[in-house]
């Protein structure tokens, strides 16, 4: 088989590994690897070349993507998936793995369903929005990215008796404020599935900060860690509290951080190295036993969800389904994240101690 592989969407710390992790699998099983530059974008110029060995070898602990990413409007009408097709008959590619979001698992399905050639979609993506699996390439180290950071804010801001609001990504998600929120000690986590008003929010800090600066205290700083899809402006939240603290907790100020694309950069941690190896390697089984229009998903939590594999941690799931649970992923009305928003109402007061 000649199999190709591409990357698309937002990259993720863990890519490299998952392309090299193909390109190693493919050529050991007598197949040919295919680099598929710049995602949906190259694949509809045809600009692909053979992967080597000495071209993928050492990649695994770099961020990024070798093999480049883009977003493309084209891609999402029939035009521009029918210029895919074609590329993929005239360059013969048997197989393809596409690593990426939901928008690029999207754009895999929407391929299979006019193309002969088998699709395989690898979850990567740091915002851990993808449905059917517990997890994506990139989320680990995104989270040691962040927890890594707010450490270090944590120093500044108890050596002047300060408090901070650091902004991380997740549009539409709030799993990294979440979960790097407990790890780093935060005092508050504002996600965007709780969908509370910005004077609701702006109250309950309120409490917070006049609590935890109050007059015997002696605590030296607050954190409070904000997703970015949050629908109030870090630098507006941070100016309404100003005032407040101005009042409540005389001397004390309150600053700004927002991470961004930060998050995004960095080199892989283990977790995501293995995750990344283990995911291609099935991805690579998948194309061999003849499966089309599927994701593989890690550590899936629904039972009966799905084709079961050699690797007990890693599911086959059909493109269709993991579209679906992901709409409902991002509409917050998934088991998965009311779970989520059930574990933060829980853990709230814990918090604000």
């Amino acid at each position: 088989m000649r199999i190709g592989v591409l990357t698309s969407g937002g990259d993720a710390p863990g890519m490299n590994a998952t392309i090299r992790t193909v390109a190693k699998v493919a050529i050991a099983r007598g197949h040919e690897a295919i680099g598929i530059h710049n995602g949906y974008v190259g694949l509809m110029q045809g600009n692909m070349a053979p992967l080597v060995l000495s071209e993928v070898d050492g990649i695994s602990r770099l961020g990024g993507t070798i093999l480049g990413s883009a977003r493309s409007a084209e891609f999402r009408t029939a035009d521009g998936r029918e210029l895919a097709r074609e590329q993929l008959e005239l360059n013969e590619i048997d197989g393809l793995v596409v690593i990426g979001g939901n928008g690029s698992l999207a754009g895999a399905h929407a391929l299979a369903a006019v193309s002969k050639t088998r699709i395989v979609g690898i979850p990567a993506s740091i915002d851990n929005d993808i449905g059917h699996t517990r997890t994506a390439v990139g989320v680990d180290t995104a989270v040691n990215t962040i927890v890594e950071a707010c450490d270090r804010i944590t120093d500044t801001a108890t050596a002047h008796r300060r408090a901070f609001i650091v902004e991380v990504m997740g549009r539409d998600n709030g799993f990294l404020a979440l979960r790097s929120g407990l790890a780093a000690e935060a005092d508050a986590v504002l996600i965007t599935e709780r969908k509370l008003d910005e004077d609701t929010v702006v109250r309950q800090l309120g409490e917070l900060l006049k609590r935890s600066f109050a007059p015997g205290r002696m605590k030296r700083r607050v954190l409070i860690i904000k997703s970015e899809g949050v629908p109030i402006p870090t630098s507006i939240l941070v100016e309404r509290l100003r005032d407040s603290l101005s009042s409540d907790a005389p001397g004390v100020t309150i600053r700004e951080t927002v991470l961004g694309h930060v998050v995004r950069g960095g080199s892989p941690s283990q977790a995501d190295r293995v995750i990344a190896q283990r995911l291609a390697f099935n991805a690579a089984m998948a194309l061999e036993s003849d499966a089309d229009d599927i994701m593989v998903a890690w550590d899936v939590v629904t039972e009966g969800v799905g084709m079961m594999t050699d690797d007990p941690r890693v599911r086959w799931i059909p493109l269709s389904d993991v579209l679906k649970e992901t709409e409902l992923v991002l509409q917050g009305t998934s088991s998965v994240t009311l779970d989520r928003i059930r574990l933060l109402e829980r853990t709230e007061p814990v918090l604000a101690l």
